[in-house]
């Protein structure tokens, strides 16, 4: 990976301050030592740090005590395939979008293997270092047992930000953050059952409804197709623009 990363970052595609985001690879991996299991530099934009997951709160304490002391967000990602697919049957769905295009599959498995290692649950989070105009997204794979994440210690207690946030992913993907003071509900009601952002999570609705601008596109009849082709072109010319 860090050979993939200085080829990216050497040639004319670099962009102005990835020097310095390397050298920040570089100081934060010294940090955090053996909880970093890779960097990434996307170009000209963010330095991704994927630790060990069992490190997530000390490494995100030390990164605070490193002066990355602002708080951006908390969030997860289920990479894995939704089994009941987008719930339309259109020419698409039954085609397989991308399937035998190479390029596309390639960048995709490209995006994956930069996200993250093989486990379905991935947590994240961004932290800023204002005095250096600098700012870190940390990464850790979630092992999960029967498709329930693993739980991992609340950082609230580094960053009071993270409260709402933690919450949230405990609502949306099922991830118990350990110490957290109250993991109750922000949207939906408390006797709700399961978990919405989570791949597995069945959409009832769009069952019976389907997802806005998804419609049955019917042929057009031959007779009527040259119908209204000898009508436009007879409204086109009477306009004069066929002179």
């Amino acid at each position: 990976m860090a050979d993939e990363t200085d080829d990216a970052q050497s040639g004319d595609d670099a962009a102005p301050g990835d020097e310095a985001r390397e050298a920040l690879a570089a100081e934060l991996s010294e940090l955090l030592g053996d909880a970093v299991i890779e960097t990434h530099i996307e170009t000209g934009q963010n330095l991704w740090l994927r630790i060990e997951v069992e490190h997530w709160r000390t490494a995100l304490a030390a990164l605070r005590e490193h002066g990355f002391v602002y708080f951006g967000f908390l969030s997860a990602i289920d990479w894995s395939d939704a089994p009941e697919g987008r719930y339309e049957d259109t020419e698409f769905d039954a085609a397989g979008i991308g399937e035998d295009d190479d390029a596309t599959s390639a960048t995709a498995a490209e995006t994956v293997r930069r996200g993250g290692g093989e486990t379905r649950f991935q947590l994240l989070a961004q932290l800023h270092a204002p005095a250096r105009h600098a700012a870190v997204l940390i990464k850790a794979d979630l092992p999960d047992t029967d498709g329930t994440p693993a739980t991992v210690p609340s950082i609230v207690d580094v960053f009071a930000g993270a409260d709402w946030h933690e919450r949230e992913a405990h609502e949306m993907f099922g991830i118990v953050f350990d110490g957290h003071p109250n993991l109750a509900h922000i949207y939906l009601p408390t006797e709700f059952e399961g978990h919405p952002l989570r791949k597995d999570f069945p959409l009832l609705a769009r069952a019976v409804k389907p997802w806005p601008g998804v419609v049955d596109i019917e042929e057009i009849p031959p007779e009527l197709e040259a119908q209204l082709e000898a009508e436009v072109m007879a409204e086109f010319e009477a306009s004069g623009a066929g002179a």
